[in-house]
């Protein structure tokens, strides 16, 4: 309940009072029973509220039969977190695939509302003969909806070409995963100086973003910031950012960012590590980061995620405490290798470097010649490249 009121919040709502019920069994009409919904009406009527938010999914009927009881507009929490999603998007995929998950939704609720879904589509000659207005809202529906799912899948082929392409380049890939609100972007903010959005609201970043990193002995990787995860999170928001997930999937290293300061902070653990089970991304390696260290008592701090490291993203003095903790974990994944360069492949040396993480760099007196050892991927392009003109 304190979730739901953060993302009303985040709406720009404001929340006048909250009315729970323990039932042992869920009133199959109106969730809380018609007692409950009597003394829910007199508080609507009392504080003149405007609208009503339920913190579980409503069937179409029961949103019926709910907002006809109180006459007071009715939304459920799957609504509430679509609607925030709809104000935050602003790439084309992102805002495509919010209004796919919308009208997904919307679609088994229609009862006729021919004004608002008329302006989707349609037109002289659009109507069959002898269709019903619902009949037609729901053929604009699934017109607009295959309309969205075919720009997706060009969207999505240019994403996986440019994956393709980062793969082939054997390009080190990181990702952030992670409870909404736990601080991704302000930790991506602190690794690449990326400047994005970064405030302490729920689903303060939905477009993913990837930005280039470059560690202090050169290796230049990328870092991604993903959207949020929450729990019961919409299954139409999982399907429609699926595609944007799967970015995750192709990780070298996932860094999972942690709200330390959180009051359910396992319970936000166990949602992320749920939905990247789903994700089919526990095969990727994977760094815990509890976050906000600078908010909580850390003698008394108890970790339950391995490894790990406790930092604040707002210190910048934290930087270079998980650099230190990503290259441990670089070089336990990582192939070793030791090449020799002579005096005058500077510039190989400065391509290794750059595309692997260099560890030593010495200079052999007696064969005048560079002995290099570092960590790099497996069957490595840059690695392959030297070896090639070697």
């Amino acid at each position: 309940m304190a979730e739901l009121a953060n993302l009303a919040k985040t709406a720009h709502g404001e929340v006048i009072t909250t009315v729970e019920q323990n039932r042992d069994q869920v009133d199959h009409q109106t969730i809380i029973g018609k007692g409950k919904m009597e003394e829910l009406r007199q508080i609507i009527d009392k504080e003149n509220i405007d609208l009503v938010i339920f913190n579980r999914a409503l069937t179409p009927r029961q949103g019926q039969i709910v907002e006809n009881f109180l006459e007071t507009p009715t939304i459920d929490r799957i609504q509430l977190i679509l609607d925030i999603f709809a104000k935050r998007a602003r790439s084309k995929e992102g805002k495509l695939q919010v209004e796919l998950a919308q009208l997904e939704y919307s679609f088994p609720r229609i009862i006729g509302q021919g004004k608002t879904l008329s302006r989707l589509g349609g037109g002289i000659g659009t109507r069959g003969p002898g269709e019903t207005k619902l009949e037609t809202d729901r053929r604009l529906i699934r017109k607009k909806m295959t309309s969205i799912r075919q720009e997706l899948k060009e969207v999505e082929e240019h994403r996986r070409r440019t994956r393709q392409q980062r793969n082939e380049q054997e390009v080190y890939q990181i990702g952030l995963v992670g409870y909404t609100n736990a601080g991704k972007s302000t930790l991506l903010n602190l690794l690449t100086s990326a400047n994005t959005y970064e405030k302490d609201q729920l689903f303060a970043t939905l477009d993913p973003l990837t930005k280039k990193w470059r560690l202090p002995d050169g290796f230049e990787v990328t870092v991604t910031d993903t959207v949020g995860f929450i729990q019961d999170l919409p299954t139409q928001l999982v399907d429609a950012f699926h595609s944007t997930l799967e970015e995750s999937q192709n990780m070298d290293l996932i860094l999972h960012v942690i709200d330390a300061s959180a009051a359910n902070r396992q319970q936000q653990e166990q949602t992320v590590l749920q939905l990247m089970e789903d994700l089919n991304l526990r095969h990727v390696p994977v760094l815990a980061i509890y976050n906000k260290a600078d908010i909580i008592d850390e003698k008394q701090f108890v970790p339950t995620q391995y490894p790990h490291v406790l930092l604040s993203a707002n210190d910048p003095d934290s930087k270079e405490k998980l650099t230190n903790a990503i290259q441990s974990i670089m070089k336990e994944k990582l192939q070793p290798y030791t090449l020799v360069l002579a005096p005058d492949e500077g510039r190989l040396l400065e391509k290794l470097k750059e595309n692997t993480l260099v560890i030593t760099t010495d200079f052999d007196e007696s064969t005048q010649q560079y002995v290099v050892k570092g960590f790099a991927k497996e069957n490595s392009f840059a690695i392959t490249k030297m070896n090639q003109k070697k």
